[in-house]
């Protein structure tokens, strides 16, 4: 079965002149990668007050991975640099697009009314249950725990918004969506694979939904996902999907453009529409066969939250009554992207990698383990 990567999100985008490379970034460029490990005491600098074609946070977050004989540079040839090294991500038709999306989300929020204003911004003891803020809280592995399940290898469980808050998000949404349809707007919806739904940036809930991503979502993958840079996220896309009558009614089997995937059922009546996982995969591994340990499936409810990563293949079965509506953010890191690029094992993380690196060590110890009997018969009858 074909496994789909869902790359087509729209892109956090402040696009800026593409002026020529210095001669210093660009030299450098040529010659140097991103070090795989942060220079942890550099303070890296701020530079939300420049126009980019990603977000500030991405640049100060990268900074700290950069040679050293870059981070003496002005800022403007080391926000040049990162610049070459992120588009990469970003081929030209893409960019496009992302103007063309930007254009789109500027003329949502400079004329969109928000319905539920305590939305935007991100009160802790309104959006989530007691027990879920308090893990956070206290910040250690046993308090995550504390709340969670882990029912198949890499997949946590937990309750983690107030009925309250999904009962508003929902309400927001069905707002913009009749605001959308009055302006006679075509809506941008959230990836190929859904017909139905919204990206929550679109309308003004960007800013709340980074402080999601780094104060509570990065807490937990950092402990949890270290191995696909759940400590260095830095870019997000949120979106809501609806599913049942009238709307999309299950997803196909895919992995998501993300390192780590946040999943809330934000209610409402409905049957089916389970998950069902098999598996994660590196890109070179995502079409291989499932085993038994990693099949696993997962029946939504409202409030309770699933986290994956990004690259853990799954889909949605059909939601056969009823109305179902999700939230989800696909979590990214540019520093595990760049790093990615010069890795060919995968074994931390891809099961396949996994599987194949065990079988090498195990016939790597048969070899060694016959030679040995050979020695020790050929000594016996000397």
């Amino acid at each position: 079965m074909s496994h789909r990567g869902n790359n087509d999100s729209p892109a956090k985008s402040e696009v800026i002149g593409n002026g020529p490379v210095s001669t210093v970034a660009n030299s450098m460029a040529s010659r140097h990668r991103l070090r795989l490990n942060p220079n942890k005491e550099h303070k890296p600098e701020g530079y939300e007050d420049l126009e980019l074609d990603f977000n500030p946070s991405i640049f100060s977050s990268l900074e700290r991975h950069l040679p050293p004989n870059m981070l003496v540079v002005p800022r403007d040839d080391k926000a040049k640099f990162m610049r070459e090294i992120l588009l990469k991500y970003l081929p030209i038709g893409e960019r496009n697009r992302s103007q063309r999306h930007k254009e789109y989300r500027q003329k949502i929020i400079s004329n969109y009314l928000p319905l539920h204003r305590e939305l935007y911004t991100l009160n802790p003891t309104a959006f989530f249950v007691p027990s879920f803020l308090k893990a956070i809280n206290d910040n250690t592995e046993q308090s995550f725990r504390s709340i969670m399940s882990e029912p198949s290898a890499g997949i946590f469980v937990f309750e983690m918004f107030q009925p309250d808050f999904c009962e508003l998000l929902q309400s927001e949404l069905e707002n913009f969506e009749k605001w959308v349809a009055e302006a006679k707007l075509r809506i941008m919806r959230p990836n190929r694979m859904n017909k139905y739904g919204a990206v929550l940036d679109d309308f003004g809930l960007e800013t709340m939904l980074d402080k999601l991503m780094d104060d509570f979502i990065r807490p937990l993958s950092r402990v949890f996902y270290p191995e696909v840079g759940g400590s260095t996220l830095d870019s997000h896309h949120g979106f809501v999907v609806e599913y049942g009558k009238d709307k999309d009614v299950d997803l196909g089997f895919h992995v998501d453009d993300s390192e780590v995937t946040l999943n809330v059922c934000l209610g409402k009546e409905f049957s089916g529409g389970e998950l069902f996982f098999r598996g994660t995969r590196c890109e070179k591994h995502v079409n291989t066969g499932s085993h038994s340990e990693e099949v696993f499936d997962y029946s939504h409810v409202p409030g309770r939250a699933v986290l994956h990563r990004g690259r853990h293949r799954h889909g949605a079965r059909a939601t056969t009554s009823g109305h179902r509506v999700n939230l989800l953010m696909w979590c990214r890191s540019s520093v595990f992207r760049e790093m990615k690029r010069y890795q060919k094992d995968f074994s931390s993380w891809c099961g396949e990698c996994n599987r194949m690196k065990q079988e090498r060590q195990r016939s790597t110890c048969a070899a060694t383990r016959m030679e040995l009997i050979a020695r020790e018969e050929g000594e016996s009858t000397a």
